[in-house]
């Protein structure tokens, strides 16, 4: 079978993996020269801490395919790196150890260190805290280096070709024509938009279920040292369903965030990169029209957590920017697919869960559609 895939993020890419390792060919299309959505402005989280219990079985497959696309195509810079969710009042404290006590706590890998073990784990951590939640489960991959290195992967395949700088204009049937007039023919056409809603989404689809987010995040020089896992604030409870329970309505009641983070519905993510800076953010906001420049508040409040957390100062902040992703609006759907035509539809709207789940969700529509 040949598919057309539309969209050259990270849904579209593992669409295109997932029916690649099923023998079928793929074209694929993405109307920039190289994806610049959410997908390459995100944290390259494999994040398996935070997510509900609905998601935890394909939140824990994704993690596996992960790992082993890691050991297939080593450019996607996969490491089982981990993640410390840093506590540093009494609230927090009895979400973290709720987190533990929970039935599911093997399964994500949780275990709650006192500061001594925090520090063994991840002796980069040498701030204020009183306990840390250590998510064994997680992990990372290079967001801005993953894509290329898929496409390389499976172009060796030569069932794999990708044209860049390529917007899809019109689908009739399974033939998509693009904006220079070429067709391309197909036996299915999957549409992978990320947060482009209108458009050709529009006319496949009409007004689907989805909304936008936009986030702000930053980007430092090298640390100078390993920061050994993913390192999140007690903020970030607030913001995953799987800390949803009594203490974190406590949390919440008791203990207000900060002015700003609250203004911003934030919370701390740092993860260091390969090349050894920090990603960190990251803010949540929801009412469009979404400003087109940043806050510089977001960014001093994330500084001083960050540097509350690490005891030290951070180097040099070299990025600021803002991303936008696709959001189901039910918070039960872990994607919105929907169906254009025999052999067309539409995929979108992992939330802030794409670059976790992409693997998992492709292999999942393969198996819908009897790929």
């Amino acid at each position: 079978m040949r598919l057309v895939i539309i969209g050259g993020g990270i849904l579209g890419t593992a669409h295109a993996l997932a029916a690649i390792g099923r023998g079928h060919e793929v074209i694929h299309l993405e109307r920039e020269v190289e994806a610049r959505g959410a997908t390459v402005r995100n944290f390259g989280l494999v994040w398996v801490s935070g997510r509900s219990a609905n998601e935890l079985e394909i939140t824990l497959r994704s993690r596996q395919l992960w790992e082993e696309i890691g050991g297939k195509v080593p450019g996607v810079g996969f490491r089982p790196a981990g993640s410390i969710t840093l506590v540093r009042t009494q609230n927090e404290l009895a979400v973290a150890e709720a987190a533990v006590a929970h039935a599911s706590a093997a399964e994500r890998g949780f275990e709650l260190l006192d500061p001594e073990r925090v520090r063994a784990v991840n002796p980069a951590l040498r701030g204020k805290f009183i306990a840390g939640l250590h998510c064994s489960s997680d992990a990372a991959v290079e967001s801005r280096q993953a894509l290329p290195a898929l496409r390389r992967y499976m172009e060796a395949s030569d069932r794999y070709t990708f044209f860049g700088g390529t917007e899809a204009r019109s689908i009739t049937g399974s033939t998509v024509v693009d904006d220079r007039g070429r067709r391309h023919e197909g036996d299915l056409v999957l549409v992978c938009p990320g947060a482009a809603h209108s458009g050709l989404t529009r006319e496949l689809v009409g007004d689907i279920p989805v909304r936008r987010v936009r986030l702000q995040m930053m980007q430092t020089a090298p640390l100078g040292e390993a920061l050994t896992t993913a390192v999140a604030d007690g903020d970030s409870f607030r913001y995953y369903p799987a800390f949803a329970g009594a203490e974190l309505d406590r949390l919440n009641r008791e203990e207000a965030q900060p002015f700003t983070a609250a203004q911003h519905k934030m919370q701390l993510l740092c993860v260091q990169r390969l090349h050894g800076g920090l990603t960190i953010g990251d803010t949540h906001e929801y009412e469009e029209p979404f400003a087109f420049d940043v806050d510089e508040g977001p960014y001093e409040h994330l500084t001083a957590v960050a540097e509350e957390l690490l005891g030290r100062k951070l180097p040099t902040v070299v990025r600021r920017w803002a991303g936008v992703y696709s959001q189901s609006i039910d918070p039960g759907v872990i994607v919105t697919r929907a169906q254009a035509s025999d052999n067309v539809w539409v995929v979108t709207g992992p939330g802030g869960r794409g670059m976790t789940l992409g693997p998992a969700l492709g292999e999942e529509t393969a198996d819908l559609l009897n790929l």
